[in-house]
């Protein structure tokens, strides 16, 4: 019997669905289709295979260690697949196709809405499924597939992924509006010697970046009291809890009431996060990839000069 005949790319997508939400319920969700034919569909595809590739437990569902072995190949032929239809599509002046874009936490919601209208304008059949993770988190889901494309705080350390450098985004003290240094007509660092620091959890790249400031300006990083969101630690400066270095780009778009807080730059502290869009050097569509990247750094340079930096340098990093 020729396997080959009787797998389609369906039920790779389907394969792949069920591997990364952990859940038939939730990848049928997802899919748009009906867990009983995701369930039918994935066990036509275990037995022309002869292979099993799900475990399933009263608990859920857990992957075979030869399912995870089939799992990067599946996810190779459906990003082939979707290079030749984006291809296709290019040549025939046809639509573009749904693109999985990862994004942090920290960078996604403030930049987004400054650079998604603009790039439908210019590409209006491409569409853009965005989530949100952590920085090594979506290298991670990046090599493995589960993103298309990922736009990032460097550094990113696979040899495996391209990387695009965009812009550099400047780190703003926040303090509460009583607090010693609030009326203070220019802060340096010597003025932060021993300020108590607030910031994110520890699993956030930005997290570290924090740490290693005050630790060069001699602050103090307060580990019991660490905000799950750039939004809760805004909230524990308010209250007088500590100090806080907050993304420009966040102060932007969410700090507009200025009687509560201060926000202001630091005389001798110049820190910046250095964000890019990062893509597999393998992917067949590296080429629009490498156009896109080129399109968003122009239009945010264009809409938000006066709140980030260019990058320090625009080639690709392969």
């Amino acid at each position: 019997m020729n396997t080959l005949e009787n797998l389609s790319l369906k039920q790779l997508q389907y394969f792949a669905a069920v591997a990364e939400y952990g859940s038939f319920r939730q990848a049928a969700f997802r899919l748009n289709i009906t867990q009983p034919t995701l369930s039918n569909q994935v066990g036509v595809m275990e037995k022309a295979l002869n292979i099993q590739l799900f475990e399933r437990t009263r608990k859920g569902i857990n992957t075979t260690p030869q399912g995870r072995e089939l799992l990067l190949s599946a996810r190779r032929v459906l990003e082939e697949a979707q290079g030749f239809t984006t291809q296709a599509a290019l040549l025939s002046g046809g639509g573009m196709g749904t693109y999985r874009l990862g994004v942090t936490p920290t960078l996604g919601p403030y930049l987004l809405p400054h650079i998604l209208n603009p790039v439908h304008e210019r590409h209006t059949d491409l569409k853009l499924y965005v989530r949100e993770d952590a920085p090594s988190d979506l290298e991670t889901g990046l090599i493995n597939g589960q993103h298309d494309l990922i736009l990032t705080t460097l550094p990113i350390m696979s040899k495996e992924l391209v990387v695009a450098p965009l812009f550099r985004e400047p780190l703003k003290l926040a303090l509460a509006k009583d607090h010693r240094l609030g009326n203070k007509n220019k802060i340096n660092r010597m003025d932060l010697l021993g300020e108590p620091v607030l910031t994110i959890s520890e699993h956030h790249l930005f997290h570290r970046q924090i740490t290693e400031l005050c630790e060069r300006v001699g602050a103090v990083v307060l580990r019991d009291y660490e905000g799950t969101s750039l939004d809760t630690l805004r909230q524990m400066v308010v209250m007088g809890m500590g100090i806080a270095f907050l993304p420009a780009l966040y102060a932007k778009s969410e700090i507009r009431d200025k009687k509560e807080l201060r926000v202001t730059d630091v005389e001798g502290i110049n820190v910046v996060r250095n964000h890019a869009l990062v893509w597999r050097n393998t992917s067949p569509v590296r080429n629009f990839y490498k156009q896109l990247a080129e399109e968003i750094r122009e239009i945010i340079e264009s809409s938000l000069g006066s709140v980030i930096l260019p990058a320090s340098h625009s080639r690709l990093v392969q």
